[in-house]
């Protein structure tokens, strides 16, 4: 039986939320449904909840550490959720995946160096490496039959003497691919060869649907012959449970690097730029959530699947101009709006004047992602229902409708 808890509908307004409160800012109109920023509309799990009513009692909130029950955390949930026996001395910390990467590209390459990544993705990875004076190369995905896979032939082409860095989206934000070993041992060989670094932000790596599965790309020891693959001596691992657990605003990430030299220079890095120091509720949150999280998880994952299923059937059957693909894992759904017959500015302005919809434009997430735009599935089934009853009037005004009826 699906989970219904996660129904129920909490207003955020006058929460300070990015993804609510910011929509005259983002969109420039407040009435717009905003499915746009990867958090999700969903109250986090109650242990987290009573550990922070605990801990506000107490009412003190000086510095504070990360004690061996945190590591000890991040340790267990790797070993139970992805069968990956990650060691005390490998775990740094960061207070988010992007201030993390851009650290890393600091600590392991040189202005003017080049940094590959694999659009459409996260768009962040744009600014870090282009910030920081790097080159910023393409190795774009191939869609084939609706499905995104790696240009492995591209790849090697791309990499020569001043490629120092391959960031991974694994899984890939926005197009929800869940990496299989295949791929993963095919990425780690040429970065091998190459002598590249790879940044692997595994941030999604807990929104999975079966039958996939997330496979850290550092856990590889050996490849499907048996044959050494040291691929975790030369990477470093993003996690963190903000996307997991909707705790994004305790700004607190892990950093997972086997290699003691790479561990010690990003650590330098990091304490350089000021970046060493937690916070009292980022750490307790990530703690209480690895901790004592699974089960809500283990219900949270049906419900969105879910709303993935409810949505693209929707689309299926009622608003076939735009399609999509069910996704391996996220709670993000990649919209091929191509038949709209729109450039990308006439399509964000759509979406907001006429059907009141707040959504990311694919083209922010670069080569590939014109006449894209980016659904956010993780909020209450009646929202969904909203956004799509909205979507599909929006058509109607262009197109007769088909006559489908949405129901919960």
């Amino acid at each position: 039986m699906i989970e219904k808890s996660f129904d129920t509908f909490i207003s955020r307004e006058g929460t300070s939320s990015v993804k609510w409160d910011l929509r005259q800012e983002v969109f420039g109109k407040r009435d717009v449904l905003p499915l746009w920023i990867a958090d999700m509309d969903v109250r986090c799990p109650q242990p987290i909840i009573e550990a922070f009513k605990k801990r506000v009692d107490h009412g003190i909130f000086g510095y504070t550490g990360k004690t061996a029950s945190f590591y000890d955390a991040i340790i267990g949930w790797e070993k139970r959720r992805h069968g990956w026996p990650v060691k005390r001395e490998w775990i740094s910390c960061c207070p988010g995946i992007v201030s993390g990467i851009n650290t890393a590209i600091q600590a392991f390459s040189q202005p003017g160096d080049k940094v590959i990544i694999q659009p459409p993705v996260y768009h962040p990875f744009y600014d870090a490496v282009i910030g920081n004076g790097r080159q910023l190369v393409f190795n774009p995905l191939k869609k084939e039959s609706g499905r995104f896979t790696i240009d492995f032939e591209d790849l090697e082409k791309k990499i020569d003497d001043r490629t120092k860095i391959l960031i991974l989206c694994s899984p890939h934000n926005p197009v929800g691919r869940v990496w299989t070993a295949d791929e993963l041992e095919k990425l780690a060989k040429i970065c091998i060869r190459k002598d590249v670094i790879v940044l692997s932000d595994e941030i999604h790596q807990d929104i999975v649907y079966a039958p996939h599965r997330h496979i850290p790309i550092a856990s590889l020891t050996t490849d499907a012959q048996g044959s050494p693959l040291q691929i975790g001596e030369r990477t470093i691992t993003f996690i963190a449970p903000s996307k997991t657990f909707n705790i994004a605003g305790l700004a607190s990430s892990a950093v997972i690097i086997p290699n003691k030299r790479l561990f010690v220079e990003f650590e330098h890095r990091l304490n350089a730029n000021g970046l060493g120091m937690g916070n009292v509720f980022g750490i307790l949150g990530l703690e209480v959530a690895y901790n004592e999280g699974e089960e809500w998880l283990s219900r949270l994952l049906p419900y969105l699947e879910e709303n993935i299923d409810f949505t693209l059937k929707a689309l299926e059957e009622s608003i076939p101009q735009i399609k999509s693909q069910k996704p391996d894992g996220t709670f993000l759904l990649w919209f091929d709006c191509e038949a709209l017959g729109k450039d990308d500015l006439c399509l964000r302005n759509w979406f907001i004047e006429k059907a009141s919809l707040g959504l990311d434009s694919g083209v922010v997430f670069g080569p590939g992602g014109e006449q894209h735009m980016r659904f956010n599935i993780g909020c209450p089934r009646r929202t969904l229902v909203e956004a799509l009853d909205r979507l599909k009037t929006a058509l109607a005004e262009e197109k007769p409708a088909s006559g489908f009826h949405f129901t919960h």
